[in-house]
C-alpha cells in the first residue's frame, strides 16, 4: 500500500510546546472589537491578539459545521476528503473516504508523536442543541484523542423562558431563539461546563507526578499536550446570563443596510429573510441582541482559559490557536446564518499566539494576505518542529512565516477557495476579488464578481461590466483549476498553477 503521508521518525521535538487549540462556532470576524466591532465587548480575545497575529482574510473552506471542521482537521478541502454536508458518524471523513483511512488528523499527527491529546466539546461536527443535549460524540474521530469529553448541555433545556424568533423555520438546529438566564445559572451552560473541564485538563497536565510507584498508570504526564477545546456559542440557541444581555437591549440594535443588485443570482439569495426565516424588525434585532450576548458568554470562557494557562505558568510555552468554524450573515444582503458564499458567511476570526522572541516582536499586528482554515494543520507542525513529516497530501501552506514577519518572501498562495450546497456553488476569494459560481458551467446569470477594493460589501456584482471581463476570464480557469484538483487523486496539491 502507498503510504500518503511521510513516515514518523518519532523524535523528540527539542521545544516540547504545548497547543491550545480554541474554536468558536457560527463566529463572524466583524462580531469582534479587535477585528472592528464598535458594540461587542471581547476583552480577552482582544487581549489574545495583542500576544499573537490577527489574520484578517482568513477563510473558511465550507460555510457550515461539519465539513468546515473535517477539512481544517484533516488539511484537506471537503471534496478531497468527501464530506460535504454535515455528518455525525464518528471518524468522518476517515470512515467517508477509505483512503484516507490512514491519513491522521491535525490532532491525531501529534498523538502518534507522543502528545497528549485531549478534546472537550465540539471540535469535529456536533449537534446543536440536540446532540450536545444527549451528549453525543457527534462526528468525531476516535483515533485523533487520548481523552475525549461531550459536554451535557441543556441548550433549549436551559432553566428559563425560550423565546422562537424565526416563524418560518422549524428547523430544531437552525431556528432563530434566545434565552436570557440569571447569572447564577451560568455555571450549568454548555461552555461554562467545557471551559471546566478543560482548565481541569490543564491542571492535571501542570501538576507534578507523586511518587506512589503508580507512574505507568498515567497518561502519557511528561509529554507536551495538544487540547482542543470546542466552544458552541454562538450558535443558536442563543443562551447567555442577563450580565451578557445587558450591553445589548434589542431597541439600540441596528440591521445593516441592504443593497441588492438586480443580476444577483437568484440561488445566492437562498437565506434571505423573507424566504427562509419570516422575521419582523423587532425579532431581528432580538437575534442580534442575542448574538453579541453570546458571543461575550464566550469570550468570558476564553478568559478562563487564559488566565488558568497564567495560573498555571504554562502560558511561556503553549501556543495558542483562535478561531472560528466559519462565518455568519446577520441580516447583510437580507441573508442570516450561514451556508451562503457572501463574504460574512465565508470570512473567520483567526488569533495565533506562539511563545519565542522571535515571534513576540510581531504581536498585535494584523496579517491581511488571504489565508484558509487548512493553513492551520501546516502550521501546526512547522510550528512544532515537525515540517519534515508532515502529510505530503495536505492541501494549505504553513503560515509559520506570516508568524515571524518573512511571509513576503515565502508565502505563494494567493486565494481561498469555498464550496457550499455540497459542492454545487464555489467561491473564490482573491486579494481584490470574489469569483462565486452557482453550477459547473458558466452561464448568463449564476456568476458573481465582486471588486473588494471599491466595494467591500458585496453590493454590486460586476459580471456584466465590459470593463472587468479579463478578470473574469482569468477568475473562471482558476475556479477550474482548483475545482477539478479538490476532486482529484489524493496527495496532489492544489496551490500550483
Amino acid at each position: 500500500m502507498i503510504s500518503l503521508y511521510s513516515f514518523p521518525s518519532w523524535a523528540q521535538n527539542n521545544e516540547n510546546l504545548n497547543v491550545l487549540f480554541i474554536v468558536s462556532d457560527d463566529l463572524t470576524a466583524s462580531a469582534m472589537s479587535s477585528y472592528g466591532h464598535e458594540t461587542v465587548s471581547t476583552p480577552n480575545l482582544d487581549k489574545l491578539a495583542s500576544e499573537g497575529v490577527r489574520f484578517s482574510r482568513m477563510y473558511s473552506q465550507y460555510p457550515i459545521c461539519g465539513p468546515s471542521r473535517a477539512s481544517f482537521m484533516s488539511g484537506l478541502y471537503p471534496e478531497t476528503n468527501g464530506v460535504i454536508k454535515n455528518d455525525d458518524q464518528p471518524g468522518s471523513y476517515r470512515r467517508i473516504t477509505k483512503a484516507l483511512s490512514d491519513h491522521p488528523s491535525m490532532a491525531g499527527f501529534f498523538r502518534e508523536r507522543n502528545y497528549f491529546t485531549a478534546r472537550v466539546s465540539k471540535i469535529f461536527h456536533m449537534g446543536v442543541p440536540g446532540g450536545i443535549e444527549r451528549g453525543d460524540p457527534g462526528g468525531d474521530d476516535p483515533d485523533s484523542w487520548d481523552y475525549a469529553y461531550n459536554v451535557l448541555g441543556p441548550e433549549t433545556l436551559s432553566p428559563g423562558s425560550l423565546e422562537w424568533l424565526s416563524p418560518k423555520n422549524p428547523h430544531y438546529g437552525g431556528n432563530f431563539s434566545r434565552m436570557i438566564i440569571p447569572d447564577s445559572l451560568q455555571g450549568g451552560q454548555t461552555d461554562y461546563l467545557a471551559t471546566n473541564q478543560a482548565i481541569a485538563i490543564l491542571e492535571n497536565r501542570a501538576g507534578k507526578v507523586p511518587d506512589h510507584g503508580t507512574n505507568k498508570q498515567r497518561i502519557k504526564q511528561d509529554a507536551p499536550f495538544f487540547l482542543a477545546v470546542g466552544f458552541v456559542r454562538p450558535h443558536v440557541p442563543l443562551v447567555a446570563p442577563e450580565n451578557c444581555f445587558a450591553p445589548y437591549p434589542e431597541y439600540e440594535m441596528e440591521l445593516p443596510s441592504v443593497v441588492i443588485g438586480e443580476n444577483v443570482p437568484e440561488p445566492a439569495l437562498r437565506r434571505t429573510n423573507e424566504k427562509v426565516f419570516g422575521m419582523d424588525k423587532s425579532q431581528q434585532k432580538k437575534i442580534l441582541s442575542g448574538y453579541m450576548a453570546s458571543v461575550q458568554f464566550m469570550d468570558q470562557q476564553v478568559g478562563r482559559l487564559l488566565d488558568a494557562l497564567d495560573r498555571l505558568d504554562l502560558r511561556k510555552n503553549t501556543i495558542v490557536v483562535f478561531i472560528s468554524d466559519h462565518g455568519y450573515n446577520l441580516g447583510e444582503h437580507h441573508c442570516w446564518s450561514k451556508i451562503s458564499l457572501w463574504e460574512e458567511s465565508i470570512r473567520v476570526p483567526a488569533i495565533i499566539s506562539v511563545p519565542g522572541k522571535k515571534y513576540e516582536e510581531h504581536y498585535g499586528s494584523m496579517a491581511d494576505q488571504v489565508v484558509e482554515l487548512i493553513d492551520l494543520y501546516p502550521t501546526m507542525t512547522d510550528l512544532l518542529g515537525y515540517k519534515a513529516e508532515t502529510p505530503v497530501i495536505l492541501q494549505g501552506e504553513s503560515l509559520v512565516a506570516t508568524l515571524d514577519g518573512s511571509y513576503e518572501k515565502s508565502f505563494t498562495a494567493d486565494y481561498a477557495y469555498t464550496i457550499s450546497y455540497q459542492g454545487e456553488a464555489a467561491s473564490l476569494r482573491t486579494d481584490q476579488w470574489r469569483y462565486t459560481r452557482w453550477g459547473e458551467n458558466v452561464e448568463a446569470s449564476n456568476e458573481e464578481l465582486y471588486d473588494h477594493v471599491t466595494d467591500p460589501e458585496e453590493h454590486r456584482n460586476l459580471v456584466g461590466d465590459p470593463a472587468v471581463q479579463m478578470v473574469l476570464t482569468q477568475l473562471r480557469n482558476k475556479m477550474n483549476n482548483v475545482r477539478k484538483r479538490s476532486r482529484s487523486i489524493l496527495g496532489q496539491p492544489s496551490r500550483d498553477d
